[in-house]
């Protein structure tokens, strides 16, 4: 494989690891950045900055030290002890970030195609068993087709709403007011934080398996780029239509306005984007479990599934709006501990 498909299949996966189902559905974007009106947009430039800074960081760190899975990163950042709480934590947000995940799959079902909540979330948990036996490659497969279809629609749906609504979409590019707390200047670094602190658990291993740094760097600049212009187009569909902030999938709210052709394509496409998600975290959740207690992997694999299973009951819009942001703010302590350690000796 040469290096340039390296470099696009790695910033494919990166792109596919942090786009869940709260990105995907439009949820997360307004419940960090889209709720904070024009400001947003700032916001969003931060954390797309962060993301091909930090993103990068992380897997480079993990090529030269070889680290197995974020176990070895994150003892590798904060020593022996510290680095064991700080792994416990994280596998502890990653289990109930791909519960919340998963629980993105069975709102798909109800609130937009009306069927039962049950029969998204015990499908999904299906086909991600199937792929995970397939272990890396089947991460590599499932992203190379569904990264592009989701650039490609975030693009339209920003694009009619431009044609349809240009005076509406102007005006969330200036602020014209200023909050008066400063939340919106704090929810960049929070989700930044949460996101690639869950993201750990496919970037350590995408960095021990790669080893390039050049396709690794490459890799998460355009992975990071990418996912900016993804958020910004989706923030600023979004902004156009405040009242679907309060929908658990404000995006696919947006797509009725397209036709039912569009909007069934486009539900396709996030619940292909909350695939992605479940079986990459599971992927590297199980990594973690196989390496602490000896587990046979297809034995670790159905132990995650069932734990997710259990968790995601509780439903999407309420573990969303709770959990996501409180191990955002939590996360800040990784990600400024992140940018300042100095990278090991190649």
């Amino acid at each position: 494989m040469n290096r340039r498909v390296s470099i696009l299949l790695l910033a494919a996966t990166y792109v596919g690891t942090v786009v869940g189902a709260g990105f995907a559905t439009g949820k997360e974007i307004v419940t960090f950045f889209s709720i904070n009106g024009a400001l947003g947009a700032i916001g969003i430039a931060i954390s797309g900055l962060l993301f091909i800074v930090v993103g990068t960081k992380i897997m480079v760190i993990s090529a030269r030290i070889q680290a197995y899975s974020y176990q070895e990163l994150n003892e590798y950042l904060f020593g022996s002890t510290i680095g064991k709480v700080v792994n416990i934590f994280i596998f502890l947000v990653v289990v109930c970030v791909t519960s919340v995940i998963l629980s993105g799959a069975g709102a798909i079902f109800h609130e937009q195609l009306g069927l039962p909540y049950q029969l998204g979330v015990i499908a999904t948990l299906l086909l991600s068993y199937i792929v995970l036996l397939k272990g890396l490659k089947g991460i590599y497969a499932i992203n190379s087709y569904i990264v592009p279809l989701m650039i490609i629609f975030s693009l339209f749906v920003a694009g009619s709403i431009f044609n349809y609504y240009p005076h509406e979409l102007l005006e969330q590019v200036i602020p014209d007011r200023f909050p008066e707390h400063l939340s919106w200047a704090v929810s960049p670094f929070a989700y930044s934080a949460f996101n690639l602190m869950t993201a750990q658990v496919v970037l350590v291993p995408l960095g021990k398996e790669i080893r390039d740094e050049h396709i690794i760097r490459w890799g998460g600049f355009w992975g990071g780029l990418v996912l900016f212009f993804i958020l910004l187009a989706s923030h600023f569909s979004l902004s156009v239509f405040p009242e679907t902030f309060l929908h658990e999938i404000p995006m696919a709210e947006i797509v009725k306005h397209f036709g039912t052709l569009i909007h069934v394509l486009f539900l396709f496409v996030i619940y292909g984007e909350i695939f992605n998600s479940v079986v990459g975290n599971v992927f590297g959740i199980t990594r973690q479990l196989k390496a602490t207690f000896n587990l046979r992997y297809q034995h670790a694999v159905l132990v995650i599934l069932l734990v997710i299973f259990l968790i995601s009951q509780a439903g999407y819009g309420k573990l969303l709006s709770v959990l996501y942001p409180l191990f955002g703010y939590i996360g800040l302590f990784f990600l400024v501990f992140l940018l300042f350690k100095k990278l090991p000796d190649r």
